[in-house]
């Protein structure tokens, strides 16, 4: 029993525990992280690998179904030796969503339970307040609580600005600055590290995410690489991983993101572009779409007066529409999806006849 891990410390919740009641022979684990179908999990009795049951692969509906970093999962922890089997998933509080990459129209969960998203953004060429909104937008529709962080500020002449700018465009997000080369640097980041709260740090390739969470640990835990000659990272994560803080609390290190596609993030994007939803409410029709042809548009009003930059309205109205597109779509996949499994049963029924 003296090794025995103290799951509180992992973020089981007393709703975690109410949740896994009903597992009386399984045991509450959470995902740390995942390799190819193959899940590394922690409970009270220690670290294994698992694998979800072949039940539990029959039952998916959709891709979001699968465990991801951050789950927790009820298992048949199997003390013969052998990997670990994954029954279930149990309900999240929170998950950062986008469309998975390429052309396929699917969902990736990024991280699951997570307290806070640190969207991460260097202050050297990686700044773009564009690609800011779309972070903020998704993060907002997580369930959990964005905050940004501007990475490098030792590469920036005048890092007050770009905070005036990014503030501008994150309307109620806590937004720090930060650089590795001191300690000082980084002694923001410390507030939200509290026990028994996760933080998911997320960004593009190469802004500096696993140098400050090496720099929590106090020691190199994950690979690093310098600049390259364009002033951009290298990208260095491969994988998502869930690590524990010797100062209490956790974060996950999520490999950089070319591409940040929306899924369903309707209620983010209005929070996060609130300003012009405020201003949409005075417009003279309730379906207008402010591209300039409705008479009595009051965002076009005040694009035109300069109280709305025209960029920020296009990067408005350039997720509203992907958002839209997503959403059109997914009715349609759940339709598949489940004509292919009314298949699948009766060909199972055939054959047993």
């Amino acid at each position: 029993m003296g090794n025995e891990i103290i799951m509180r410390q992992y973020g089981l919740s007393e709703t975690v525990e109410k949740s896994a009641e009903r597992f009386a022979d399984l045991t509450v684990s959470r995902v740390l992280s995942q390799e190819k179908g193959v899940y590394r999990l922690i409970s009270s009795q220690g670290e294994k690998w698992g694998e979800i049951s072949g039940r539990f692969h029959y039952d998916v509906q959709a891709k979001s179904d699968y465990p991801t970093v951050g789950d927790f999962v009820m298992v048949d922890w199997n003390r013969s030796g052998g990997n670990a089997v994954i029954h279930c998933v149990l309900p999240r509080k929170s998950s950062f969503i986008r469309k998975a990459a390429g052309e396929k129209n699917e969902e990736q969960v990024v991280a699951a339970n997570i307290d806070t998203v640190f969207l991460c953004m260097s202050l050297n060429n990686d700044f773009n307040l564009r690609r800011l909104e779309r972070y903020v937008s998704i993060a907002w529709n997580s369930g959990a609580v964005p905050v940004v962080v501007l990475t490098k500020g030792d590469l920036c002449e005048d890092p007050d600005s770009k905070l005036v700018e990014v503030s501008s465009v994150a309307a109620g997000v806590d937004v720090i600055v930060t650089n590795t080369v001191n300690q000082n640097g980084y002694q923001q980041i410390y507030p939200y590290l509290t026990e028994e709260k996760t933080i998911a740090f997320i960004g593009s390739s190469g802004v500096g995410k696993s140098t400050l969470i090496n720099c929590l640990l106090g020691e190199k835990h994950l690979d690093t690489n310098g600049l390259r000659n364009d002033d951009k990272g290298r990208h260095t994560t491969t994988h998502r991983e869930l690590i524990l803080l010797p100062s209490g609390g956790m974060v996950i290190d999520t490999p950089g993101m070319r591409e940040l596609g929306m899924w369903d993030a309707g209620d983010g994007i209005d929070q996060t572009f609130s300003d012009i939803e405020k201003l949409a409410q005075k417009c003279r029709f309730r379906d207008c779409t402010h591209s300039g042809s409705e008479p009595g548009c009051a965002v076009q009003e005040a694009v035109g007066r300069g109280e709305l930059p025209i960029d920020r309205l296009r990067s408005y109205q350039k997720l509203m529409n992907e958002n839209r597109y997503v959403k059109d779509t997914q009715g349609y996949l759940a339709e598949k999806r489940q004509k292919f499994k009314n298949i699948a049963k009766i060909n199972k029924r055939n054959r047993k006849g």
